[in-house]
């Protein structure tokens, strides 16, 4: 029965759901949201996960100083789900993927408001353990993993500019990245992943090191490459209660694009406002029952440097369920560790 189930959350998502994008200029994010920091599940261990997301902005930078608004606000509401299955002790592959409900940027002149909304990206993400160590006492496991992003949503809507009032003839222009659910690339993923865990005192360090290689999209784009670096620190209170604090800095590289394109007059990009290095402090609370884990965190930019002017980072809330179980035939429960933190 459990096998069954599992095809069919797996058909759900790959279906229905992609991955999160930045709702900054030129929509380069990072697309594993909702699990970045991930070691291996136990054998025959199945995990299935939900979380939302909410990612808005009201503020512009130039360099790291604050500079006047380009649009009123942006914002997305997303929904981001993933499955994994222990396939051996050291190897775990996941499915991830994500549905806008809105992407929208509102504009200084509200009647210029645009928005969409749809399917982003699938995400094929396997991860295996090359070093793994426990004690009565501690824990220590190095995970690396290498995925693949597929773009199944739209990455060249467009929206309404101009209707003749005589003839009703209507003029569309190709919306910017900020509001596309995919970039439309296929990318290249490349993840690392420290864990040491204490036993006895319930607390645990890790780190995370995650690289983004894009490739180019029909449209004659290729997106930043994208590179993070998360030091994280947890601890159990109370048997069920955790509390998880991460320091993360990120990079996103310079756009890319074919010259023969006027990117600016077709797209809506400035290619030249594009790249961004950026250090944020995350905070996140989890509670663990049987076999769900709830959590929520808050990413909060310590720092932000963009290239020329952009919109910058200012919220971002997630909240999400996770649930694990296993799946029926002999399993080895001292295998493998996992630490589910968003980012």
């Amino acid at each position: 029965m459990n096998r069954y189930f599992i095809l069919l959350i797996f058909v759900f998502y790959a279906v229905f759901y992609s991955d999160a994008q930045s709702c900054c200029s030129g929509g380069s994010g990072s697309p594993i949201a909702g699990g970045a920091s991930q070691g291996v599940l136990q054998e025959r261990q199945a995990e299935i996960s939900l979380n939302y997301q909410y990612l808005g902005t009201d503020r512009f930078k130039t360099g790291d100083v604050d500079t006047s608004k380009l649009f009123n606000y942006l914002y997305s509401h997303y929904l981001y789900g993933r499955i994994a299955y222990g396939v051996t002790p050291k190897l775990t592959l996941s499915i991830e993927s994500g549905y806008f409900l809105t992407k929208t940027e509102i504009a200084l002149h509200k009647k210029d408001t645009i928005s969409s909304r749809g399917i982003g990206d699938l995400i094929i993400f396997p991860r295996y353990t090359v070093f793994s160590k426990n004690t009565e006492r501690t824990r220590t496991e190095i995970t690396i993993g290498l995925g693949y992003k597929i773009p199944l949503g739209k990455y060249n809507d467009s929206n309404l500019v101009y209707q003749n009032p005589v003839t009703l003839k209507t003029y569309y222009t190709t919306s910017p990245p900020t509001v596309q659910p995919t970039t439309g690339s296929q990318d290249f993923i490349f993840y690392g992943f420290l864990y040491k865990g204490y036993v006895e005192s319930k607390f645990r360090v890790f780190a995370n090191l995650l690289c983004i290689k894009k490739g180019w999209n029909p449209l004659g784009q290729k997106f930043g490459d994208f590179a993070s670096i998360g030091l994280f620190a947890g601890k159990t209170f109370f048997k069920r209660w955790s509390v998880t604090l991460q320091v993360r800095g990120e990079w996103i590289d310079k756009m890319q694009y074919d010259k023969k394109i006027d990117m600016l007059a077709t797209y809506n990009i400035d290619v030249n406002s594009t790249g961004s290095k950026k250090i944020f402090f995350v905070p996140q609370l989890s509670y663990n029952k049987k076999n769900f884990t709830i959590y929520a965190l808050s990413e909060i930019p310590l720092y932000q440097y963009v290239n020329r002017v952009q919109a910058v980072s200012y919220y971002n809330l997630i909240a999400g369920i996770s649930y694990r179980f296993f799946v029926k035939g002999n399993r080895n429960i001292d295998s493998g560790c996992v630490e589910t933190i968003t980012n």
